[in-house]
């Protein structure tokens, strides 16, 4: 299935914005969230094609909403991209535990985050 959709979820108001321009660029359509809490109400009425979820987040954190996300059996076809800059193979091996679909580490080059998209899709 092609990735048309994808919901970005990041407390930080510069990081969504980069992501935006940075998909929309891409010809993507994209929707954001600013916390794992709103990523789950998000995920399940928007229905994207992808999520990139941030991990360090105030309430629950990216992991725990990823674990959320590809648990629910109306949500779990959905793959989740770890986007973070908690970089250690520690953090991506939990990741990958919860359900994520691949990682990237901040900071994020565009063309990169763009080309792995494309390989998802």
């Amino acid at each position: 299935m092609p990735i048309k959709k994808i919901l970005v979820v990041d407390d930080s108001a510069t990081a969504r914005q980069f992501l935006t321009d940075a998909l929309g660029m891409g010809g993507y359509e994209v929707v954001t969230a600013e916390s794992g809490d709103e990523a789950i109400i998000k995920v399940k009425s928007e229905m994207p094609d992808l999520v990139l979820m941030d991990v360090v987040m105030p309430g629950m954190n990216g992991f725990q909403a990823t674990r959320a996300i590809t648990k629910d059996e109306a949500t779990k076809h959905i793959p989740v991209l770890i986007l973070t800059s908690k970089d250690m193979e520690t953090d991506r091996i939990w990741g990958l535990r919860q359900g994520a679909a691949g990682f990237i580490s901040k900071p994020v080059n565009s063309d990169a985050l763009l080309a792995q998209i494309s390989a998802l899709g």
